[in-house]
């Protein structure tokens, strides 16, 4: 069944599944998470919490972010969730923060990147280094994107961890900057760390179905030309990517983080229509590439998401069809210069 309302979404973004409880008890140590107050920060901090209660194990779980937006900070204390306020470009900010034996790392920018390049760079591939310095003797997992790798031939079915990196646009190398801090970091200093190639995760209120259905559902066009993608509930994605953690290693592993299928926005597009009763108005033609990832390693080393493409689908036409909450924030998956 679909989440039938916002306190029944964010519980099922949160619900930590057996095998992340089974974690909390084999993993000592507190966890941080930084810049937690994005999309995907609270409902992962919140998984982290409660699999940890639920595994009877005692720890401090810390959200660190700005919190600019209004009661952001109360929403994660309403859960038993430490916080601390503090913008980690501020002088010093990453010196003083609290030790934890294992980092969460969210920070990071992507929309307002064109234009405002260098704090794009700062906050991408200059902060990682002064993290990595801090807690050299934590666990790290730190999210990436499927960006990195580029456009790749449709065909071939998506990037895989050992391919060559090829980024296009500032975004993206910046995020390849990135991740070669903390490779670096992890190799001289011995630090594990996980690299999560994150290919567009879902939750309803936003990501590329959310941006396609709601296109469909106002009788917007809906723009083919980057013709495929892959995408992932965000519960899952949250799940994945903490058991990660337990694969850390020195030097860094990266998996890529996204759904099984390689999905077509023609086809997801006429679904919505199907679901709607209503035409979809599809404009351009699909390239024979776009941005793929395979999610392969990831689905031997911590194991396959428990939604489907087809469910994630019906529930976030359900959600629109009832008027649920939207984030107001496209993901812009159809950029194909790598420019958001």
């Amino acid at each position: 069944m679909p989440p039938h309302d916002l306190p029944d979404l964010e519980e099922r973004l949160s619900r930590p599944t057996p095998a992340v409880i089974d974690l909390m008890r084999q993993i000592a140590g507190d966890f941080i998470v930084l810049g937690a107050a994005g999309k995907m920060g609270p409902s992962l901090a919140r998984m982290i919490k409660r699999a940890s209660d639920d595994a009877g194990t005692s720890r401090r779980v810390i959200a660190v972010s700005r919190f600019s937006s209004p009661g952001s900070q109360e929403e994660f204390k309403a859960h038993g969730i430490e916080t601390v306020a503090r913008d980690l470009l501020d002088a010093n900010a990453v010196s003083y923060l609290p030790a934890a034996a294992n980092v969460i790392y969210m920070a990071g920018m992507k929309f307002g990147a064109t234009g405002n390049e260098s704090l794009t760079w700062a906050m991408n591939a200059w902060l990682p280094g002064l993290v990595c310095e801090r807690y050299s003797r934590s666990r790290i997992v730190a999210f990436s994107t499927g960006n990195v790798y580029g456009l790749t031939p449709v065909e071939n079915g998506g990037s895989r961890e050992e391919d060559a990196l090829n980024p296009a646009g500032e975004y993206a190398m910046s995020c390849l900057g990135r991740e070669r801090l903390f490779e670096h970091f992890s190799r001289v200093r011995g630090t594990p760390v996980s690299l999560i190639r994150l290919n567009y995760a879902c939750d309803l209120r936003y990501g590329v179905l959310v941006d396609i259905a709601r296109k469909v559902w106002a009788e917007e066009p809906v723009d083919v030309t980057m013709g495929h993608f892959n995408t992932i509930w965000q519960g899952d994605a949250n799940a994945l990517s903490i058991l990660s953690l337990a694969h850390a290693s020195s030097p860094a592993t990266a998996f890529n983080i996204t759904g099984i299928r390689t999905l077509s926005v023609r086809e997801t597009a006429l679904h919505f229509g199907e679901l709607f009763g209503k035409t979809p108005q599809l404009t351009g033609t699909e390239a024979q590439d776009a941005l793929l990832s395979n999610a392969t390693r990831s689905i031997l080393s911590l194991g396959p998401p428990f939604v489907s493409e087809t469910d994630l689908i019906e529930w976030t036409a359900d959600w629109i069809q009832r008027g649920g909450d939207s984030l107001g924030k496209p993901t812009h998956f159809e950029s194909r210069d790598g420019r958001f």
